[in-house]
């Protein structure tokens, strides 16, 4: 029975076959996987502190760009990470039901993507401040609430009520009558007594009101005089 011997020269074109075909396969891939370009990412680090510095318990939602990535602050010391971030203008809020921190606009450069540029905005509209980028740092600036707080008893909100003020009126009034009576003549104190009393029964001053509306003007002097002249005539 022969034996057949493998040749040297097979064995040495096999090899050049299997690496012809691996370098093949990969520039391949390489070509696949960029796609015609490749865009660079990276990682947005930043952290929170609430008053007194303690973010002890207090988890954070944080999104980028309106919730097109979004995290959670560590709850033992209020950091955060933004994954696989490309370049580009990105705006970072904080939503947090108890605090309210300020939004940043975060400028990563394609060439610089080591070095992002921050600015920091209380709310929209205001002026934005520069902060450093490594980590981004925020602070709570205020502590929010839902429902308007209850006012306590104030002695000056009494004299808003109309009640009180028209029994403020009716006690002045009271004191100042006897005064205003001393100097009058007896038929105008008579009549004043009068005035007073039909003021507590309604009902006898509308009966008087109404009187003297349905009763008939008196003829003036003038007329009368001319009337018994013509008479005598």
């Amino acid at each position: 029975m022969a034996v057949q011997m493998k040749s040297p020269v097979g064995n040495m074109v096999r090899l050049l076959l299997a690496v012809f075909i691996g370098l093949t396969m990969i520039r391949h891939c390489n070509s696949s996987s960029a796609g015609g370009s490749f865009v660079p990412v990276t990682s947005i680090e930043g952290v929170l502190y609430y008053p007194d510095k303690r973010p002890f318990n207090i988890t954070s939602r944080v999104t980028l760009n309106n919730d097109e990535y979004t995290t959670y602050s560590r709850s033992d010391d209020g950091t955060f990470v933004l994954y696989n971030v490309p370049p580009g203008i990105h705006q970072i809020d904080v939503h947090n039901p108890d605090y309210h921190f300020a939004s940043v606009k975060v400028q990563l450069k394609e060439d610089d993507m080591d070095s992002p540029k921050c600015l920091e905005y209380a709310y929209p509209g205001a002026a934005k401040t520069p902060i450093p980028s490594s980590p981004i740092t925020l602070y709570a600036l205020a502590r929010l609430e839902y429902f308007e707080k209850r006012q306590g008893f104030s002695i000056f909100s009494l004299f808003k009520n109309p009640m009180v003020m028209m029994m403020g009126v009716s006690v002045v009034m009271m004191l100042l009558t006897p005064k205003m009576m001393e100097g009058m003549e007896p038929e105008e104190k008579e009549k004043m007594k009068k005035q007073m009393e039909m003021q507590k029964d309604p009902a006898k001053m509308l009966s008087q009101l109404w009187g003297e509306m349905t009763s008939p003007e008196p003829e003036p002097e003038t007329s009368k005089n001319n009337a018994i002249k013509s008479k005598g005539n």
